[in-house]
């Protein structure tokens, strides 16, 4: 809102100091502060209501240590984290962009999901909450929407190679301040395609469409048979992962704030056709909108961190670690760099394994030898980790370090081929 506003005050009146809302840079620290306001100042009064209505989590006895004291926390934080990061978004980004407008979307249909699913094992007792089936359709249908919007729509569009254009700055070519060059220049060398990056390989890029090719000449009309179950699948494995890791206090926050600046990071990358040009990568137009976006998610994040550090004084719930997982995954495939996810999200992807692991062995032993077997003491991982005599709060920590070296290697990629 505030970005169409000054504009208007600066085209109009030249107002001092408005064309400050045409940059980046600018309006993404203006959103991160204003998120971490939010969560901050809001964030304690919410808590406080949700403790009044005793909105508080009912823990299962799974002996580990520390686990009674947790008993009635406030649940349903994740709407700190929500509204931390729409109202600055709604306030700062440019709300026409496409990207923009999708993941928005992606972040009300799965907080609603998440809502729901919390508010069913909170006021109507109901420990399982909403069905597992209807959760995996809620992000069925989440994935069909974001892969179909990926495909169809002419306002998403790919650079493969950057040829130099006599451009002076980034940032002077944002939105309506184009100069006609490079203007022209995009506007015939945009294409539509299902790319996206890969890491480790000489040009770093895959196309979907490819994996069709057995069809016939036409295989790329029919590359959204493939691009979208990948879509469906990414959205639920990354959602499902951030919610298996909600576990331990600032544990999915945390990984989830190094996350999402790491694609924040390529996301401008991506938008920036220098730097694009420079890393020899896809340069992705108007990708750098998202950057306000991600500055908000990240600063409500860490505002929520604040509350949620061990000891917690509430927990996220569904509706956040649903949210903030899925909002992962979008801005992966948004920014074509989905691919990445197993390294980005490593501790998200080590955490579902850990579970699946556990659950075929257990299974596959006792059919076998009538006795049901381990490999951990404990499923999701973190757990295990608590059976073994580690404290809560250095699991967190050592999590985030590997959260963060995993992030590195992410970056790294980009040159690596």
């Amino acid at each position: 809102m505030f970005y169409y506003l000054f504009d208007y005050l600066e085209r109009a009146f030249d107002f001092p100091g408005a064309s400050m809302f045409q940059y980046f840079s600018f309006r993404a620290a203006a959103a991160v502060i204003t998120s971490l306001i939010i969560s901050l100042l809001f964030g304690k009064s919410l808590i406080n209501y949700l403790r009044k209505k005793q909105v508080g989590e009912t823990i299962r006895d799974l002996g580990l240590e520390g686990q009674n004291e947790k008993h009635g926390t406030p649940t349903m934080g994740g709407l700190i984290i929500i509204g931390a990061i729409l109202v600055p978004t709604l306030l700062f980004a440019k709300l026409g962009n496409i990207y923009i407008q999708l993941i928005l979307f992606t972040t009300v249909w799965l907080g609603m999901l998440g809502f729901i699913d919390d508010y069913i094992k909170v006021f109507k007792k109901d420990k399982k909450g909403l069905s597992g089936k209807f959760k995996i359709i809620g992000q069925i249908i989440l994935g069909i929407i974001v892969g179909l919007t990926m495909y169809c729509n002419d306002d998403i569009v790919i650079r493969e190679k950057i040829e130099k254009v006599n451009i002076e700055s980034n940032e002077q070519v944002v939105d309506n301040n184009y100069k006609k060059e490079a203007n022209d220049y995009f506007k015939e060398n945009a294409v539509k395609s299902t790319k996206t990056t890969i890491p480790f390989v000489k040009n770093n890029e895959f196309d979907y469409a490819i994996l069709l090719k057995w069809v016939g000449k036409n295989y790329k009309d029919y590359a959204y048979w493939i691009f979208i179950p990948f879509v469906i699948l990414i959205i639920i494995s990354v959602s499902n992962g951030a919610n298996m890791t909600d576990g331990l206090d600032g544990l999915a926050t945390s990984s989830s704030a190094i996350m999402a600046g790491t694609l924040g990071i390529l996301a401008w990358i991506s938008g920036n056709f220098i730097f694009a040009n420079y890393l020899n990568v896809m340069y992705l137009p108007n990708t750098g909108e998202l950057t306000i976006f991600i500055s908000a998610f990240v600063g409500a994040c860490i505002g929520f961190l604040w509350y949620n550090s061990y000891p917690a004084q509430v927990f996220m719930g569904d509706t956040g670690s649903l949210t903030i997982g899925g909002i992962i995954a979008v801005l992966a495939i948004i920014i074509r760099k989905e691919l990445l996810i197993p390294i980005l999200c490593g501790v998200f992807l080590i955490e579902n394994l850990s579970v699946v692991m556990q659950v075929s062995y257990f299974k596959y032993s006792k059919k076998k030898t009538g006795v049901g077997k381990r490999i951990f003491r404990m499923a999701p991982l973190h757990h295990h980790y608590q059976k073994k005599g580690y404290h809560e709060a250095k699991i967190v920590q050592r999590f985030f370090i590997i959260g963060i070296m995993l992030a590195v290697i992410t970056i790294i990629t980009l040159k690596i081929r």
